[in-house]
């Protein structure tokens, strides 16, 4: 053999030697050979920058890896975070969507959503340039501050680095602010000011912590620093922002009909789309007043034997209005709401609706104040990182409000419709579902959740819990429960009207008072909400009719094999994805059984 071809084939005899220990180190290593694993191996390091690039989330959800990051919002961080994000989509392009199980289809079509819908926040609607109530420190130090996740002490210090930069962070913010909107730099105003009150509750437990001394020297001197920040910003939005809006150097809160409609696409992920479900809900309000009209005629002679019926809306309206007279008092309304919960979770126990947790706390609370100004009730859940911490069930009190502005908010969350408003927020409702999303088997379909599948269900809970017979059928029960339907629907039509078709405050104001038979607070509040939010108010009705719509295909499927808790439990399994995404997954183990 000549001395070229010894060479030549030695170096073949080692390349294949090489490539042939590698072979079977990756076997005997048990590194990803099938797509499945190649994506399950993707799925971690996408998961991982994720957190990286967004660590107040990663905290919210109980990845506690970031917490001592504060994201400075510069020009340059913005277009790094795009990069960053395309960088990721392009590797999760580099698999092939149909060589995947069909779990793996579905989180492989939410983390290409995800991906999408950041890219285009950033690029294309900007908050950062309009709404000042991005810029909030309040609510990252609290999620730190009331965790569980560590000690005291380590999560000062973890509070301590974070708000070591919090000059740089608001100047960031004040750069960034192009055109805001007057709603929300209002908004920004009173949340940041409720950000205030968690310094002083950090100040204190500074007090109490086993830090160093020269630790606890550090974190008050920079406690103090975010205080004079804050209040810098807030004069910044008070002093120089507000007059300038008011002289016509803002933009209008409603962002249009492209921006509704692609936002509506990002964030619903529906099979339809953002007029197809203003349609619908429109369709709907006219059902929901039938069945309204029909019972009222029922109901018209308990509370006015001698007086003629009322025709149309208007006898509706005074039945309402008569029903709303029972309530609680404003001092009692948070005690009337913990009080709630048992009785709810012993219905749902009691039907077999599905199975509880008792092991998950749910702790029912009066809203923080800097979480405070978009909804009187809320739910605040741990992610599947953190699973074993505390549910918190958000009350808003009603200290700030006039006597009149109190009584018409407890009528409006009357004796039925207060029911109606725990079985949505906490059981089976919010709290339920998301103690089942934090069990799923994949932490994608966990964090990167529907918003319409979500507030779908916490709707579907309400219907579905009337239709078991909780209320025992009552007709001011039903009446209370097409009201607060009829609010889903209207929050779809106010949604769209507002942003696409410049509905005004009075025009808005007429629908919610004179056709959903709302009280003047509620209403008000519903129209400030609006004025805030883009889409989201859509997401109740749109995951709603999904959902349902699904259970009756089921049972129509299954016949007399549909068992009901069976399918609350299959739904939830699926985590937080789409309703579209469940379908598809739920019809294929439904073919397969």
């Amino acid at each position: 053999m000549k001395l070229g071809s010894l060479r030549l084939f030695l170096v073949l005899f080692v390349t294949v030697f090489i490539f042939s220990c590698d072979r079977q180190k990756v076997k005997e290593s048990g590194e990803t050979t099938t797509p499945d694993q190649q994506f399950d191996a993707l799925k971690a390091t996408l998961l991982e920058k994720l957190w990286r690039l967004n660590p107040e989330w990663a905290t919210s959800v109980g990845y506690h890896k970031y917490d001592k990051e504060l994201v400075i919002v510069t020009p340059q961080r913005i277009a790094d975070e795009v990069k960053s994000y395309e960088s990721m989509r392009r590797d999760l392009h580099q698999i092939k969507l149909t060589s995947l199980s069909q779990n793996n289809q579905t989180d492989y079509r939410m983390l290409d959503d995800f991906l999408d819908g950041r890219i285009w926040y950033l690029t294309v609607l900007k908050p950062v340039e309009w709404n000042p109530a991005e810029y909030n420190i309040g609510n990252g130090v609290a999620e730190i501050l009331n965790g569980r996740h560590d000690s005291l002490t380590n999560r000062l210090r973890s509070i301590s680095f974070k708000i070591e930069h919090v000059v740089p962070y608001y100047e960031a913010a004040k750069n960034n602010l192009k055109n805001p909107t007057q709603e929300h730099t209002q908004l920004a105003i009173l949340q940041n000011k409720g950000a205030l009150t968690v310094l002083n509750d950090l100040a204190d437990s500074v007090k109490i912590a086993r830090l160093k001394p020269f630790e606890k020297d550090f974190l008050n001197s920079r406690i103090a620093t975010a205080k004079t920040e804050i209040n810098s910003y807030l004069a910044y939005l008070q002093n120089e922002k507000l007059p300038a809006i008011r002289k016509g150097q803002g933009r209008s809160f409603r962002i249009g009909k492209e921006l509704f409609t692609q936002k509506f696409k990002h964030d619903i992920q529906s099979g339809y789309t953002a007029e197809q479900v203003y349609q619908k809900a429109l369709a709907h309000k006219a059902e929901l007043h039938r069945q309204m009209l029909a019972l009222t005629q029922k109901v018209w002679p308990t509370y006015f034997p001698d007086k003629p019926l009322v025709p149309g809306l208007a006898g509706v309206k005074q039945i309402m209005s008569k029903i709303a007279e029972k309530h609680v008092s404003r001092d009692s309304f948070l005690i009337a709401v913990k009080a709630q919960i048992p009785q709810l979770v012993d219905f749902v126990n009691k039907k077999k609706l599905l199975t509880q947790d008792p092991s998950k706390p749910l702790v029912v609370r009066a809203t923080p104040e800097y979480m405070r100004g978009v909804a009187g009730a809320s739910i605040s859940a741990p992610g599947p990182y953190d699973k074993s911490a505390n549910t918190y069930y958000n009350v808003t009190p009603l200290d700030d409000y006039t006597a009149a502005q109190a009584e018409s908010y407890l009528r409006e969350y009357n004796h039925y419709q207060l029911q109606i408003l725990n079985i949505h927020e906490a059981i089976p409702g919010h709290y339920t579902q998301l103690v089942y999303a934090n069990k799923a088997p994949s932490v994608v379909k966990a964090v990167l959740g529907s918003g319409a599948m979500i507030e779908g269900w916490a709707v579907y809970a309400e219907r579905m819990m009337l239709e078991e017979g909780y209320g025992n059928n009552a007709p001011k029960m039903w009446l209370s429960w097409y009201k607060w339907n009829l609010r889903v629907t209207l929050n779809a039509i106010l949604d769209y009207s507002v942003h696409v078709l410049n509905m005004s405050e009075k025009e808005a104001l007429n629908l919610l008072i004179n056709e959903g038979f709302q009280e003047e607070t509620e209403a008000r509040e519903k129209w400030r909400r609006a004025t805030l939010s883009q889409v989201q108010l859509s997401s109740y009705f749109t995951g709603y009719t999904e959902i349902y719509d699904l259970r009756e295909e089921m049972k129509k499927k299954q016949g007399k094999e549909f068992n009901l808790k069976q399918f609350h439990e299959q739904f939830l399994s699926f985590g937080n994805a789409p309703v579209g995404y469940i379908r598809t997954l739920m019809l294929a183990k439904s073919a397969v059984n």
